[in-house]
């Protein structure tokens, strides 16, 4: 296992790197940090390569330069709108030679899953197991099937497919930037790991990631992830209508909705004014607050209801949701939006950040890691941690299944000297010949015991990485 993980969250307005460890506290301390502006990235997804290499190469050389450690591979976060998702059924029959379902049995299921036929240009990014079935009878969420008797296995699986092309950019970008990609994982799934936890999980929850060009959605139920989505609209889509409704700078309406911004109005004193200087010499001009909060409502209002109703199509209605919704990524950090979510879509709201499993006396800059946008990084470092520590856990099983002791073969007695041959005898034995040998003077042979070396197949990524979800 590497001394440290490197995340890598790829966006559309930023690309940060973290580097991280356990922590004696079973915590993640951050010991590399480093942030860059995205260039070559468009909703999520990597356009132009070189341009997103570059950005990449500066984010990770921060990162390395603070935590003193030579990046090599890193865990990717992957979105974009060319991520979707479905829902398969499998099955399995259990070999006649196992009394009992085991965790080969479950593997080989899910690999089936990889061999689905997709779209033309899919590629199957994770595959969730659902509830299992054996022999027609389903299996309650706390069971393992492995240790189950039974000669016919079945499982509903949520599969997550990406375009193939978008994920090559990524690769691309990544290698062309002069590092290895570890794996790659969904966006709404790292930001989970940071911002949820078992209660969470288990009571039914929404996480809704709102970054800079695409929202990302994952619902969860009973402790088991049941739904994603993405949506193409975003706070890139916030920031451009500040722009275009303002008459102002790209840059100057990023920083006017950040520092200014609310998505409720009636929460901004109409007398509240700001001014933005002029371009070149140009007049400043003057923005009412209560005006740009108008603005921004009306972006934040679509992104809602669009959330809302991709609860409403993920048969997990609100109602289920006891845990309510998080939200997180940067449209998180937006003024007055969990207010906003509960008035629009009905149920709690609160704001994801990742300081629960962050170690704040040993992690640098705490106070600036703790914000929402950062979710999905510190994701990725949970999630590369529980994967490095899966891996060598099969390793040692493997290693121990695979050395065989040799038992110990006793010496065998040395033989008392022959004594003289009789020289009476021997000159009888040359007279008549030698005595022909029966067949039971011939010496026996030794049989040598021997050992049958069993070679497990160490898998079950996405049912362990499940697992771990709910061990957090």
């Amino acid at each position: 296992m590497s001394k440290y993980i490197v995340g890598l969250d790829i966006g559309t307005t930023k690309i940060a790197c973290f580097i991280g460890e356990r922590s004696q506290d079973d915590k993640i301390r951050i010991v590399g940090f480093g942030k860059t502006k995205s260039a070559g990235v468009e909703h999520g997804v990597v356009k132009n390569i070189i341009d997103a290499a570059n950005s990449i190469q500066k984010a990770v050389d921060e990162a390395s330069q603070m935590a003193k450690y030579e990046v090599e591979e890193v865990y990717v976060g992957v979105a974009g709108q060319h991520i979707s998702s479905r829902t398969n059924r499998g099955s399995l029959m259990i070999p006649n030679d196992h009394p009992l379902i085991e965790q080969s049995d479950l593997d080989r299921l899910i690999e089936d899953q990889y061999r689905l036929v997709l779209e033309p240009g899919e590629e199957i990014i994770h595959v969730f197991p659902q509830c299992y079935e054996v022999d027609k009878e389903q299996l309650g969420i706390e069971i393992n099937p492995v240790g189950v008797a039974g000669k016919c296995l079945e499982a509903d699986f949520h599969i997550v497919t990406g375009n193939v092309t978008a994920i090559r950019h990524i690769r691309n970008a990544v290698v062309k930037a002069g590092y290895k990609v570890k794996g790659l994982v969904l966006e709404p799934v790292a930001s989970s790991l940071a911002v949820l936890d078992d209660r969470d999980r288990d009571a039914g929850v929404a996480l809704v990631d709102i970054g800079g060009g695409t929202t990302d959605i994952a619902i969860f139920h009973e402790g088991i992830i049941r739904h994603t989505s993405v949506l193409a609209l975003a706070g890139q889509a916030i920031t451009e209508d500040v722009r275009r409704l303002c008459g102002i700078a790209p840059a100057q309406a990023e920083s006017l909705k950040v520092k200014f911004g609310s998505c409720l109005p009636s929460c901004v004193n109409q007398d509240e004014i700001v001014s933005i200087p002029g371009i070149r010499g140009q007049q400043s001009r003057e923005i009412s607050l209560r005006s740009l909060a108008g603005i921004i409502k009306n972006r934040v209002q679509l992104i809602l209801e669009q959330v809302d109703y991709e609860i409403e199509k993920s048969h997990y209605p609100k109602q289920s949701l006891l845990a309510g919704i998080v939200l997180t990524g940067g449209g998180g950090n937006i003024k007055n939006i969990k207010d906003f979510s509960e008035l629009i879509i009905g149920v709690d709201s609160r704001i994801g950040t990742p300081d629960e499993h962050i170690d704040k006396d040993n992690s640098i800059s705490f106070e600036n890691l703790n914000h929402p946008m950062y979710a999905t990084g510190v994701g990725l470092i949970i999630y590369g941690l529980a994967e490095e520590e899966r891996l060598a856990m099969t390793a040692a099983e493997n290693q121990a299944e695979d050395e065989v002791v040799e038992p110990e073969v006793e010496a065998a007695p040395i033989p008392d000297p022959e004594p003289a041959p009789d020289e009476s005898e021997t000159k009888e034995k040359r007279k008549w010949g030698r005595k022909k040998r029966s067949s039971e003077d011939e010496p026996k042979s030794k049989k040598k015991g021997f050992f049958d070396v069993l070679n497990s197949f160490g898998g079950g990524v996405y049912q362990d990485f499940l697992k771990k979800l709910n061990d957090d």
